[in-house]
């Protein structure tokens, strides 16, 4: 079952990680990449579980080559913005990671999140391999029930990850007063706080 991981101690669980465990390997490690909107909704929103190891945003399913945050909101890349989870299985499975993203961003609504209009913010699953692929095909179908509209998220398969400028990184946890973040990510933390609280319950 999971449990809430607070924003203040996911951070500190990471710096101290960093010191006390330098040979930690990537033996227990699963990868997996996903976009619903801005990157730095969809990031704050993985750090929240556990067993999660580490939430990267960037760029995927276009064709240019080492995009620049200017050049995917040109709309020209064919990229989205997405994330790269790296999750221990043993504490949470694939199909847990899944089914989590249709709680964090509207997945019936194309090329759009909100007031985030284009391409770059289209809902996308890009698989590694097969057992991603049908995963995601399995969770999108039993995620359809929720939804009165129909999904339109794509599932496609991941060429390359492009990870975003550094200042992308950690964008909600290091800039909580920034306007965006105050007035569109901070209330939807605030609700999936409220919704693993009761999960864990």
């Amino acid at each position: 079952m999971l449990t809430l991981i607070p924003m203040k101690a996911l951070f500190i669980s990471a710096l101290l990680g960093a010191f006390l465990s330098p040979m930690t390997t990537e033996a227990n490690t699963e990868t997996l990449v996903l976009g619903g909107g801005c990157f730095w909704c969809t990031e704050a929103s993985y750090q929240l579980l556990p067993g999660v190891k580490s939430v990267v945003s960037g760029y995927a399913g276009g064709t240019t080559e080492n995009p620049t945050y200017k050049e995917v909101c040109s709309e020209t890349t064919g990229h989205a913005e997405v994330i790269r989870i790296k999750f221990d299985p043993e504490k949470i499975t694939l199909r847990e990671v899944l089914d989590f993203f249709w709680e964090i961003h509207d997945p019936t609504t194309l090329n759009r999140q909100g007031a985030d209009v284009g391409t770059s913010y289209r809902s996308i699953i890009l698989y590694a391999n097969e057992e991603q692929r049908v995963t995601a095909e399995a969770s999108l179908k039993s995620a359809q029930a929720i939804f009165r509209d129909p999904i339109v998220t794509e599932i496609v398969p991941l060429k390359k990850f492009w990870p975003a400028e550094d200042y992308h990184q950690d964008y909600f946890a290091k800039n909580p007063s920034q306007g965006y973040c105050q007035a569109v990510i901070a209330p939807k933390i605030r609700k999936l706080e409220r919704k693993l609280e009761q999960k864990a319950k």
